[in-house]
């Protein structure tokens, strides 16, 4: 197979949907030859900020000078953001190959009755992809929950990280914060060391105690009274931790609970790594994600965000509201999935703005943009509902007056599909 109808073969998967659970995966990795047991890892699981953390770590790896493999998810514009080598999308004859691979396997097991999803199709391509160029470490960022997650199949890793949790999944999670961490810590593994996000909600705390205790871990949180915000802004954060002196281009006092995360790990990792003060610094530096606060234009203002659950939508907010009085005008462009808690994810943006655009991104599980509207309505006089979010962000762009500020947020599915746009368009 080609890359392009490698990454065919990879979607056409999704009709299995979801399928939480490791006994196809282990199938599947037998098969291969256990491609995952040739690598070294850290675990990142959480609800939210589990992308910055990944990235900032591998990207202080890499700085170090060490060959590092990222598997993160979901991408934004381009498909092989999820497996990465030194920063990059992988090379796409390398994942295509590895595809190829995995798709023999893969129908070998159909033929036995065992049926594959699509996440564990491309987790096994991304392990074999890691192996293929002795990664000298990966970065692997959980899917969904933990426990029964497709990349819970690894050994102990080096460092185990939980960034912050809050209630999202449900349906598969579980319905209280001791669930979901449970779930969540089910990446937790004998004699291991967990480093967890501080200003996690106390019966979280609970669990993750519990379990690391069950399983001879070292529990690591971040000291939050050795942290000295300098300066903050859309821009980023500039912040001390433990007298030393970070910066992140990542807007949001949020992202200082991920860095610390990082700051951790990276000490953990020390064990078994080279790595200096200056690589953290960089590393974390240099740490941009698309759709994470992203500044598209600074006049007018326009930022694209992919905070896709109550949580993420409050980062967002608490990121971006103190710079906003400025401007003249405030007009929001959003969709959301309907499983998600849109009234309350939404309401302090909608509340906010002079203008709201419901659209409807392009998901099965998306919420209509008129059922969107008429939850905007309670709260804006001035709400659109246009179901193209391409045509939402034109017709939002052209009523923009220099000094007024246009907010694209909701879902990472809508900023996959108006990022390429927006980029244009300014």
């Amino acid at each position: 197979m080609n890359y392009i109808e490698s990454v065919n073969y990879i979607h056409s998967l999704l009709k299995f949907g979801i399928r939480p659970g490791l006994n196809g995966m282990d199938a599947l990795l037998h098969l291969l030859g256990e491609p995952h047991k040739a690598l070294k890892y850290v675990h990142v699981a959480g609800t939210n900020g589990k992308g910055s953390t990944s990235t900032a770590i591998s990207n202080v790896l890499i700085e170090a000078g060490y060959n590092v493999g990222l598997y993160t998810s979901p991408y934004v514009t381009d498909f092989l953001e999820r497996v990465q080598y030194n920063g990059e999308p992988i090379d796409r004859e390398i994942f295509a190959n590895s595809v190829t691979k995995v798709r023999e396997a893969v129908e070998f097991l159909e033929n036995q009755g065992k049926q594959i999803t699509e996440f564990e199709a491309l987790t096994a391509s991304a392990f074999m992809c890691f192996k293929a160029l002795d990664c000298d470490l990966v970065v692997l960022e959980v899917g969904l929950g933990g426990r029964l997650d497709a990349t819970n199949v690894i050994a102990t890793p080096l460092v185990n990280v939980i960034t912050s949790l809050s209630i999202d999944h449900s349906a598969i999670l579980g319905n209280t914060i001791e669930e979901i961490a449970f779930e969540k810590c089910g990446t937790i593994k004998e004699n291991g060391t967990v480093i967890a996000s501080y200003g996690q909600p106390e019966n979280a705390v609970k669990v993750i105690k519990k379990i690391c205790l069950e399983r001879d871990n070292s529990l690591v949180v971040p000291d939050e009274s050795q942290i000295k915000v300098l300066d903050s802004g859309i821009f980023g954060v500039e912040f001390t931790y433990k007298n030393s002196v970070y910066k992140t281009s990542m807007a949001g006092f949020h992202q200082i609970k991920n860095m610390t995360c990082v700051i951790e790990a990276c000490y953990v990792l020390r064990s078994f790594f080279e790595i200096s003060d200056d690589d953290i610094y960089n590393g974390i530096e240099k740490t941009v994600l698309p759709a994470r606060v992203e500044v598209i234009s600074k006049l007018p203002l326009v930022i694209l965000d992919g905070g896709h659950n109550e949580d993420g939508t409050k980062a967002f907010y608490d990121s971006v509201s103190p710079y906003l009085y400025k401007y003249d005008k405030i007009c929001v462009v959003a969709g959301m999935m309907a499983d998600k808690a849109v009234k309350a994810s939404l309401k302090p943006l909608i509340e906010y703005c002079d203008r709201f655009i419901a659209v409807t991104p392009d998901n099965p599980r998306a919420m209509s943009c008129d059922e969107l509207a008429e939850i905007a309505k309670q709260f804006c006089d001035d709400v659109t509902a246009i179901p193209s979010p391409v045509e939402a962000v034109k017709t939002a762009v052209e009523a923009l007056g220099e000094n007024d500020a246009l907010l694209v947020v909701g879902s990472l599915y809508l900023a996959g599909e108006v990022r390429e746009t927006l980029l244009k368009l300014f």
